[in-house]
């Protein structure tokens, strides 16, 4: 008897709409007229389970009987089709598959078993081989996926490498300037030259030792621009403004700036730098007593503020939070995971401040997703694959977690084609009372909650923070995350309740950092033990638990004595919840494995966020002609019309907008499109307060714009 079984599902004719629209990507994008048809067959590995489980489970799990044709072991091919799979590559995240097994055991009640998903592709027509390479290299982003092998394996276990032990980096603190440089490069740091000789240089002084490699990691890790935004950190000496037709009101700007600071800061030596340019005005209308409404806390998560809210004929206090974020280059390399993550990384800030996110925006800027594929950037996925993998991979978390999203745009500019922009803002809201903000002592434990850790996200902080070139694509793979949104929604539900709130003194997200940072920031003496960690697999080493990030898990510091009832709490929701590391009262950040301590950092060095850039800066005059100004061509009205019509950003965007709902939660007040006929799109967006119980009469927000 085989271990492994394998079943494949496909659509019925006329179902098959997956197909199709690939079919018809694949003729406009590589201008393939040949081809005839593409049918698109999902195959199921199944290892370790039972005969009669899996045939209770054909036709209600892998299959619907109404609109899908189940074949075992092989299908029907006619002669003269090609055929070729696609799976992820070893240690991604596979929703599908996953999903399947969570499934099964709901219905087995036994154990876990294995199941391998991939996509297979029938190609039928008159293509060549060349062709048919053509549409395998469109259609397999290497980024995250490869060829699936078509023979079935005789087990599916065991196919990941396994983690090395951790080990010492041998002279470390006695490398010269020239061999450290050398290392620096090889290991494709994010942090600078001047950040790993201030390494060495603690090491061999301080600690008088060699680091371990996770130690070198977690640091890279910590201090990158990611985490610590060291490029707004950098100091500026020196500003030149270019004179122009503008000049003087950039002077006057900055002028303005300088005033500011001696208002805030007085006599006291603060460094010039962006940071401190963004956020000047708000200090000095805070010193004023004018941001009354700032909700200011220790934690590190998304901007909120204090509103007053009439729920049900009485005023509550809520907090109101939000938060945006880009995901650039992750969706340039892998368009759905990226944008999927976007989404996701944008809901964790505000999640971990207890709040429930209910209404989200996504603005994009791309290059003409029509340009023919040879057009493409070296290195570069084609525009078209990059702006609809991103729409798909935004809308699929949005639509799986429950948020509503009221405004979609996306602007097209050639500029775009160097760098995507894919951003993600959302709002979230919760009442005042709920949230418990206290400082973490001796003895307090942190638990993790959610998702399982896997080389998936490995290096997502240090990858956005790097330079990327055309060799990016091909090395940055686990760099970016697989988003599960079902278990991101389970933690909303959790941290909805009054009761699990409350026992919250201080929470993380697992976003960029993954351990080293979610649990290194709730205090400043930590005792992490990384055994305990969750693992999706077996053969994690340190390195990788410390570092791996994800949208899906919180670590939450609680009272010991709360411990147990918050993992009871937990459990409802079917989340996993692990007591991972304690509060202690060395001020060291120190991680364990197998009880061997693999890092043990001083606070104090892990703060510096190492040696500060230093630089000058010139603000260029715009040039003189401006937006307004422009014409388009023609000689007449009628003709300059007609080409102003043909401009892409002209175009209704509403097909991508109906891609996202904007009705979840019936909180929406504004929908994308309005007027009489449903096509006139509304600037903005708006919501009401996502009230858990009875209804929201009126309140002071419910106008609130983005």
């Amino acid at each position: 008897m085989d271990k492994v079984k394998r079943i494949y599902v496909e659509k019925m004719k006329g179902f098959d709409v997956e197909g199709r629209d690939i079919l018809d990507d694949i003729k406009l994008s590589l201008g393939l007229t040949g081809i005839k048809k593409i049918r698109i067959i999902n195959r199921y590995d199944i290892e370790g389970l039972e005969d009669k489980v899996l045939e209770r489970t054909l036709y209600t799990i892998f299959s619907e009987p109404q609109v899908d044709n189940l074949y075992r072991e092989t299908f029907p091919v006619e002669g003269g089709s090609k055929v070729f799979g696609v799976e992820f590559l070893p240690g991604q995240y596979d929703q599908r598959a996953d999903s399947a097994v969570q499934c099964l055991q709901l219905i087995s009640e036994g154990e876990k078993p294995e199941i391998k998903f991939a996509k297979v592709f029938v190609i039928d027509g008159d293509i060549s081989e060349e062709d048919f390479i053509k549409i395998k290299e469109y259609s397999i982003n290497k980024v995250d996926s490869r060829e699936a092998a078509l023979t079935k394996p005789s087990s599916l276990r065991a196919e990941l490498q396994l983690g090395e032990e951790v080990k010492v980096i041998d002279e470390f603190i006695s490398m010269p300037d020239e061999k450290l440089e050398e290392f620096h490069r090889e290991n494709g740091f994010a942090m600078s030259f001047s950040d790993i000789k201030f390494c060495r240089d603690y090491f061999k002084n301080t600690e008088k030792r060699n680091p371990t490699w996770t130690e070198i990691k977690v640091i890279d890790t910590y201090w990158s621009d990611h985490c610590r935004h060291t490029t707004f950190s950098t100091i500026i000496n020196n500003v030149e403004i270019e004179e122009g037709r503008y000049s003087s009101l950039f002077k006057e700007s900055y002028e303005g700036y300088l005033e500011s600071r001696k208002y805030v800061y007085g006599d006291r030596k603060k460094d010039i730098n962006l940071m401190d340019i963004a956020v000047i005005g708000m200090k000095e209308l805070s010193m004023r007593g004018v941001l009354n409404d700032l909700d200011e806390s220790d934690e590190i998560n998304a901007c909120s503020i204090e509103i007053p809210a009439i729920i049900n004929g009485k005023e509550e206090k809520w907090l109101l939070m939000f938060k945006n974020e880009t995901h650039n280059h992750p969706t340039e390399i892998e368009p759905f995971g990226g944008a999927a993550t976007c989404l996701g990384g944008a809901i964790r800030d505000p999640l971990s401040g207890r709040s429930y996110v209910y209404q989200a925006m996504r603005i994009t800027g791309s290059a003409d997703p029509r340009e023919k594929i040879e057009d493409t950037l070296s290195g570069k996925l084609p525009q078209r694959k990059i702006s609809l993998g991103a729409a798909h991979g935004y809308s699929s978390y949005g639509n799986q977690i429950g948020l509503a999203t009221g405004q979609v745009v996306e602007v097209y500019h050639p500029g775009f084609k160097a760098k995507r922009m894919e951003l993600g803002a959302v709002i979230g809201a919760v009442p005042k009372e709920n949230v418990i903000r206290e400082k973490a002592i001796d003895g307090d434990i942190i638990i993790l909650l959610g998702g399982r850790t896997g080389r998936d996200g490995c290096g997502g902080a240090t990858g956005s923070s790097k330079e990327h070139n055309e060799e990016s694509i091909l090395t940055c793979g686990a760099e970016v995350q697989k988003g599960n949104p079902p278990t991101e929604r389970k933690i909303q539900r959790l941290f909805r309740k009054k009761e699990v709130s409350s026992l919250i003194k201080k929470c993380n997200d697992f976003g960029a950092g993954g351990v080293a940072v979610a649990i290194g920031e709730l205090a400043d003496s930590l005792y992490i033990d990384l055994t305990k960690v969750p693992k999706k697999y077996e053969g994690l080493d340190g390195t990788e638990l410390a570092i791996s990030e994800s949208q899906e898990r919180m670590a939450v510091v609680v009272d010991k004595e709360n411990s147990d009832k918050f993992i009871e709490y937990a459990k409802e929701e079917n989340l996993e919840a692990t007591k991972v590391a304690y509060v202690t009262n060395n001020n060291r950040l120190q991680m364990a494995l197998n009880d061997k301590i693999i890092v043990d950092l001083s606070r104090d060095f892990l703060n510096t966020n190492g040696v500060s850039g230093i630089t000058d800066a010139k603000i260029e005059a715009p040039e003189l002609k401006s937006y307004l100004d422009t014409q388009e061509d023609g000689t007449d009205v009628k003709e300059r019309w007609i080409n102003v019509l043909k401009n892409i950003n002209v175009c209704s965007q509403k097909g991508l907008a109906e891609r996202f709902d904007s009705t979840i939660g019936a909180g929406s007040v504004l929908l994308p499109f309005g007027g009489k006929y449903q096509r006139t799109p509304e600037e903005g967006m708006a919501a009401l307060l996502p009230v858990l119980e009875g209804s929201c009469d009126t309140c002071i927000y419910n106008d609130l714009w983005l």
